[in-house]
């Protein structure tokens, strides 16, 4: 019984831990999942989110275990992506990151930016998971 207890508070005390390193990886930024659906794909699945970031917002390094397929809907974001020079995209355009790429992103206006994120990621996996700064 104790040490299913202590499997049980460790487990807690994990996912609490996890849970606040994604949030503070993630400073302004709100990620709210429209459809989450199987894909034609064996062991993938198609996921839509609504994707807001507040002004002096962040999403910090991360990756993701599938494609992420973006339209900004709202404001303009600049995008930072392992090995490239930061890009800044506009209301109306979008972009693609590779599975697995490491990348960020940053709100450097004064207005919430909206964007449409589709990702079509293998199941069962994390949506996003941190991951360290590229090297300069």
């Amino acid at each position: 019984m104790k040490l299913v207890r202590g499997i049980v508070i460790a487990a807690g005390v994990f996912i609490f831990g996890a849970s606040a390193s994604v949030y503070s990886q993630s400073v302004g930024l709100t990620r709210s999942i429209v459809l989450k659906e199987d894909a034609s794909v064996p062991n993938r699945e198609a996921v839509i989110a609504r994707v807001e970031i507040a002004p002096g917002g962040v999403a910090d390094w991360h990756t993701h275990p599938g494609d992420e397929i973006s339209y900004v809907a709202d404001g303009d974001i600049v995008l930072f992506v392992a090995g490239q020079p930061p890009r800044k995209i506009s209301k109306g355009e979008g972009f693609v990151v590779p599975a697995g790429i490491v990348h960020s992103a940053k709100n450097e206006g004064t207005t919430p930016i909206k964007l449409v994120g589709v990702y079509v990621v293998e199941k069962g996996k994390p949506l996003a998971s941190p991951a360290p700064a590229p090297a300069q």
